[in-house]
């Protein structure tokens, strides 16, 4: 069964902003660091950001930081991630997932035109 699906993503000019969210069933993400992965066509999956699992902690990818927050509300299950000023380069199927790694859910698609 799923635990877990994102949702948020879109089409967007350059510049624009989403936020991403990443939901959880029952204890798929309580008390687990939490991470943003992201995938564009023919290239490998990357990580993008990552949150300690009381949110006190956060890692993020050189080519998104000052861009992208990701945070994550506890009580509702929630992780998310917040991206402003969207580049093209940010276009890709973004994922979520916990340290440990459950399996890869469908991913949320971000394009972002020139």
């Amino acid at each position: 069964q799923v635990q877990l699906a994102e949702s948020g993503g879109g089409l967007v000019q350059a510049g624009d902003s989403l936020r991403l969210s990443c939901a959880a069933s029952g204890r798929t993400l309580s008390t687990y660091a939490v991470g943003w992965f992201r995938q564009a066509p023919g290239k490998e999956r990357k990580f993008v950001a990552g949150i300690s699992w009381t949110g006190s902690s956060t890692y993020y990818t050189d080519s998104v930081k000052g861009r992208f927050t990701i945070s994550r509300d506890n009580a509702k299950k929630m992780v998310y991630l917040q991206m402003n000023s969207l580049k093209p380069e940010d276009t890709a199927v973004y994922y979520c997932n916990r340290n440990p790694f459950l399996a890869w859910g469908q991913g949320t698609q971000v394009t972002v035109s020139s």
